[in-house]
């Protein structure tokens, strides 16, 4: 059950003027549905940007006390306390305080359980589409409700690095049950590519590890026991629970935000006589350092969404497009790497400032997104490494020793 072409354009920002630049259309059955350009798009140009239809916070982020918006994901700490907290140096303080966007007075708590959210908007629009069958309430500390039980169960076999959450399968169940209109929501869902039976399965066992038939079982039962709903009783079902897990790990878009890296953007727009600038530089890039050895790795907001158009895009390690969330928000921002024909997607998993790099290699982290990447710098890789394997092969038949090239590749922010 297809949603329409309507349908895929209508979480972006100025839908009308998104559709009348792409269109989706069905590739085949190995690479799916595909987005390509209805006419010229120029390098830089920002492509769409779209809300996603569901999206929430790592569990393990959220523990270790990033702090963020309920509903959109929106980093809640000022970057001066986010400064200082990630360095561990606890009287820092930022020059140009009045860059940083976060504006704590906004900041409002749920009445019944006290999660927060950025702004009475966020509180809403949470509490209309799903929070109000995931409130806890007074419960929200005790460790035997099902849903704590649920998220336990999820940080004790999913550790990081994150790249997806239990709370977004069950933030899907939650705008079903709230909605007037299920049948809408169902069919939304429903759009999101699906796997074989022995690709959920591979899926499965990427995040979850080795024992992943009797966690998946633990979890459906737990998922079962918090959340059950008769209008998506098949959802329950093993096989069902089975794809509902498989839809999220494969279609799940990595989000970041920082209002640090948000600040430090804004830092580099100002404009400073080149002593001054020199200053500002040499300072932020001692806070990166300081930062680095304290927290290492882990800066920012994590968590991941469901984005009906991005979900189109397919995914390439030469890429001519490639996502960022520049509004410190769950908004996805798709823009062009270069002039574009047809649109290739490159998964960027967080909110980088000027001076971050992401250090895994290309494949981890294609890897982590639970996919085989096919693309053309991909193939041609694996090529080589298989060429380089035979030799090692027959090189240590005959007795002899070889060290194949290093073929692992730094991802480089885009």
């Amino acid at each position: 059950m297809a949603a329409p072409q309507d349908d895929m354009f209508s979480l972006c920002v100025d839908p009308t003027k998104v559709s009348s630049c792409v269109e989706v259309r069905f590739i085949d059955k190995i690479k799916g549905k595909g987005l390509f350009a209805k006419k010229a798009i120029k390098k830089g140009d920002t492509i769409f940007i779209e809300r996603p239809l569901v999206s929430a916070q790592f569990l393990w982020n959220s523990l270790y006390k990033y702090k963020a918006c309920e509903f959109c994901l929106r980093a809640l700490e000022t970057a001066e306390d986010n400064a200082r907290r990630l360095s561990g140096i606890p009287d820092l303080s930022l020059p140009h305080p009045e860059l940083c966007k976060v504006h704590p007075e906004l900041h409002q708590a749920c009445p019944q359980c006290q999660v927060m959210y950025c702004s009475n908007e966020c509180r809403q629009a949470a509490a209309d589409q799903y929070h109000r069958a995931l409130c806890l309430g007074t419960s929200q500390e005790d460790p035997n409700h099902p849903i704590s039980k649920l998220k336990d169960a999820w940080r004790s076999m999913h550790y990081p690095p994150e790249t997806s959450s239990i709370m977004l399968m069950a933030r899907m169940v939650a705008t079903v049950k709230q909605a007037q209109d299920k049948g809408h929501w169902q069919k939304l869902f429903s759009q999101f590519c699906s796997r074989a039976a022995n690709e959920e399965e591979e899926i499965a066992h990427k995040l979850l590890g080795e024992k992943f038939q009797g966690q998946l079982t633990v979890l459906r039962t737990l998922f079962t026991t918090a959340l059950y709903d008769d209008h998506l009783n098949r959802w329950f079902t093993p096989e069902g629970f089975r794809s509902l897990f498989s839809l999220v790990g494969t279609n799940g878009q990595g989000i970041g935000t920082s209002s640090l890296s948000q600040w430090v953007h804004a830092c580099d727009a100002l404009a400073l006589t080149s002593q001054q600038r020199e200053q500002l530089d040499s300072f932020i890039d001692q806070l990166y350092k300081d930062v680095e050895k304290e927290t290492g790795d882990f800066l920012n907001c994590e968590g991941s969404g469901l984005f009906l158009l991005q979900s189109a895009c397919n995914h390439s390690c030469i890429p001519n497009a490639a996502a960022s969330f520049p509004s410190n928000n769950f908004l996805l921002h798709l823009s062009a790497l270069s002039d574009i024909i047809c649109i290739i997607f490159f998964i960027l998993p967080f909110a980088l400032s000027p001076r971050q790099s992401l250090s895994r290699t290309r494949h981890a982290a294609v890897d982590n997104y639970l996919f085989i990447c096919s693309c053309p710098k991909c193939v041609s890789q694996m090529d080589e490494l298989d060429l380089t394997s035979d030799e090692e092969e027959e090189e240590e038949e005959e007795g002899g020793e070889a060290e194949g090239d290093d073929m692992e590749d730094e991802m480089t922010d885009v």
